[in-house]
């Protein structure tokens, strides 16, 4: 197995382990994903949200094992009812309707972001940053089309017009921020 040599931004500003800082760090990590799932343009059948920004910066800041744990926990909390998805749903059946793909995306795509910083250090500069963030969407994308094609029996273009193409301006955006404030985020932290 790969040695993931560099640390996480989490772990640079508390350098200290211990269990009580993971579960923060997970359930922060949890937390912020909710309350930014709440910026909401509602389009049918995939809202627009920035709940993406917040599980790629989460999965980042966090590393692949906490990002994916935090949004394990996010989905968790989800699916026992508590109002943390877009528009303030929740319960099982948001997973099995049309976001159920890209919900349950979100676990792999904060790993694959984490890992990635964790392996590359890519989070330290903004074209590497945007680069881990270009994967990770790619696994969003991955799932979430598969599973709206299999919920609505979308297929071809307009499975990419309802699931792919109203995204891609602002993932575009919400890349460039956050290949923006990681890169920030590690200046401030060397300062310290």
């Amino acid at each position: 197995m790969t040695q993931l040599a560099h640390p996480t931004l989490a772990r640079t500003l508390v350098p200290r382990s211990s269990l009580v800082r993971n579960v923060a760090l997970v359930l922060g990590g949890a937390a912020l994903v909710a309350l930014i799932a709440q910026v909401e343009i509602p389009l049918k059948p995939v809202p627009v949200t920035l709940q993406t920004l917040a599980v790629l910066l989460v999965g980042a800041a966090l590393g692949w094992k906490r990002g994916a744990a935090s949004m394990t926990t996010y989905l968790l909390a989800g699916a026992a009812g508590l109002p943390v998805f877009a528009g303030g749903s929740a319960g099982l059946a948001k997973f099995a309707g049309p976001t159920g793909g890209y919900l349950l995306s979100y676990v792999f795509a904060a790993a694959l972001v984490g890992w990635l910083v964790q392996r590359y250090a890519l989070d330290r500069k903004s074209a590497g940053a945007a680069l881990a963030m270009l994967a990770a969407s790619a696994v969003i994308y991955a799932f979430g089309l598969t599973w709206l094609g299999l919920v609505t029996g979308l297929k071809g273009q307009a499975l990419l017009t309802a699931g792919l193409t109203p995204f891609l301006v602002g993932d575009a955006l919400k890349i460039g921020l956050a290949a923006l404030l990681l890169p920030g985020a590690w200046a401030l932290a060397r300062r310290r």
